[in-house]
């Protein structure tokens, strides 16, 4: 039974995918003139060692917290492409909620949070209702109702909120107090914690509930799932704000972490929405995967700037990578099969 598991899991598209990313990545190195075990241990190194782990879970907690944003309406068949305007408005209302906030501090930085979870989940919701109600698709009023937000955040963090004298685009500094807890030395916050129950609540849900069984069940046949009972509407609203409150809960995060600030372009310029968007699909928004696949990525993430110092390629070799296991994965390909071992089979069947 365990040689079967092992032998499926190195079979499956994801394994297969992986494998040929590297391998290909491989290719490019040697193109360039790098060896590509060296390239590949400065990756290792420079995201997993002593002086990166830490660059790791930071990075690791915007890209799994936007993965496990994504693949919630994912595992329905729902495509949430408006990642990034959720994500800022939650920003930029979690730093309004601390610059204004009478509250005591650690007050203010329950409330902040909460504040940009909200923001998130109703323009997510929005996204949902112009589907539900007006017939544009998800995917297309997702993506669309980005570009106001992004924009609207933009406005604000250059003028009304904007700090003066600075030539930067960003709002004034948190109170002191108003952030999350920082452990040590590192730039790890609580929010690590936050998006972990995050994924560990999605787990339970999904295997657990009642709920999770009616959005494999759609995801997997939308027909039988809407014969068996299930409220297509309903559900899309409530997996949007679902989705759009984890999105919010990362920019608010950001905010609240350093630089203590809402610094415009910030939270869309890493790509946290894309990355985690690539980590669903590479999991099929399973909930242990989904996190497995944010940390690989974390990984290549981090450990890309070490390679681009230690082997002078550049870092964008890693963003290749990601793309090349999404093509793999998306061709769906396996290991061949052995034919002798097909007739096996059916022999004993038989």
């Amino acid at each position: 039974m365990r040689l079967e598991r092992t032998t499926g899991a190195l079979r499956s598209p994801v394994t297969f995918s992986v494998l040929a990313g590297v391998l290909i990545g491989a290719v490019f190195l040697l193109g360039t003139g790098a060896d590509p075990i060296t390239a590949y241990e400065a990756v290792l190194t420079g995201s997993l060692g002593a002086d990166g782990i830490g660059s790791t879970l930071s990075t690791g907690t915007s890209v799994l917290g936007m993965a496990l944003a994504l693949a919630i309406p994912l595992r329905a068949g729902l495509i949430n492409l408006g990642g990034d305007g959720q994500m800022v408005l939650g920003g930029i209302t979690a730093a309004v909620t601390g610059l204004y906030s009478p509250l005591p501090a650690p007050l203010t930085v329950v409330l902040a949070l909460l504040a940009g979870m909200a923001a998130g989940a109703a323009y997510a919701a929005l996204a949902a209702l112009c589907e539900n109600h007006l017939g544009v698709p998800l995917l297309v009023s997702s993506l669309l109702l980005s570009y106001p937000a992004v924009s609207l955040a933009s406005y604000l963090a250059r003028y009304p909120l904007k700090e003066p004298g600075s030539s930067l685009p960003q709002t004034r500094a948190m109170p002191d107090g108003v952030a999350l807890h920082e452990f040590g030395d590192s730039t790890v916050t609580v929010g690590l914690l936050l998006v972990v129950l995050a994924a560990a609540a999605y787990w339970f849900t999904d295997k657990r509930t009642a709920f999770g069984y009616e959005i494999r069940m759609t995801g997997l046949n939308a027909r039988f799932s809407a014969y068996a009972g299930v409220e297509r509407r309903g559900l899309t609203l409530k997996l949007m704000s679902l989705s759009g409150a984890l999105a919010g809960l990362v920019g608010a995060i950001g905010v609240l972490s350093f630089p203590y600030r809402f610094v415009d372009g910030s939270l869309t310029a890493p790509g946290y929405t894309w990355t985690g968007l690539t980590a669903a699909l590479l999991a099929t928004a399973a909930p242990l995967g989904t996190v497995i696949s944010s940390f690989f990525f974390a990984v290549l993430q981090v450990g890309g700037l070490a390679m681009e110092r230690t082997t002078e390629v550049p870092r964008e070799l890693t963003q290749v990578l990601q793309a090349i296991v999404i093509v793999f994965l998306a061709a769906r390909l396996r290991f061949p099969r052995f034919p002798g071992r097909r007739l096996n089979r059916r022999k004993e069947a038989v």
